[in-house]
């Protein structure tokens, strides 16, 4: 997606735009893909990319039903198996929790910046990475083909405080 950057998750900005963008190239892809946006798909990709900070499913629950929604645990879970099919969220492993896909659309390995204090993540998708980890578990005889980091420390923010 060219309206977003992986570094702006730790940057002051109009987070507004990056829900606009990430709903117009979720309808792109959906469209190109022939999958449903359906409108409650839609606003659990808002509230996914609310904040960049990543989000659980029952938290996403209880705000699509304040919003009116019906829905039960499984319909949550649904909404979030089609956004990640369609690479339009990640799943963050440690956190149990999902977070906005910076570059949706395009096949990469997941490379996050979790900040330890306030929760924000940043994705990264450095090719170098990804080849040093194919390289060395080639040297194992493994073939690598699912990449996913998790690096957790500290945001600009946080660390000046």
């Amino acid at each position: 997606m060219t309206d977003t950057y992986p570094d702006q998750a730790f940057a002051k900005h109009d987070h507004r735009h990056c829900i606009k963008a990430a709903l117009r190239e979720a309808a792109r892809i959906c469209r190109e893909r022939n999958g449903r946006l359906t409108e409650q798909r839609q606003r659990v990709l808002e509230l996914v990319w609310k904040s960049h900070k990543p989000v659980g499913a029952y938290v996403i629950l209880e705000q699509l039903r304040a919003d009116g929604f019906n829905g039960a645990p499984p319909t949550v879970y649904r909404a979030l198996d089609f956004l990640l099919e369609h690479g339009l969220i990640h799943r963050i492993e440690s956190l149990n929790a999902y977070t906005g896909c910076a570059h949706p659309g395009e096949q990469h390995s997941g490379q996050f910046l979790i900040c330890s204090h306030c929760q924000r993540v940043a994705e990264l998708d450095d090719l170098k990475v990804k080849k040093a980890i194919r390289n060395s578990a080639a040297l194992h005889g493994f073939k690598a083909d699912h990449q996913v980091i998790e690096i957790r420390g500290l945001c600009p923010q946080c660390q000046d405080h």
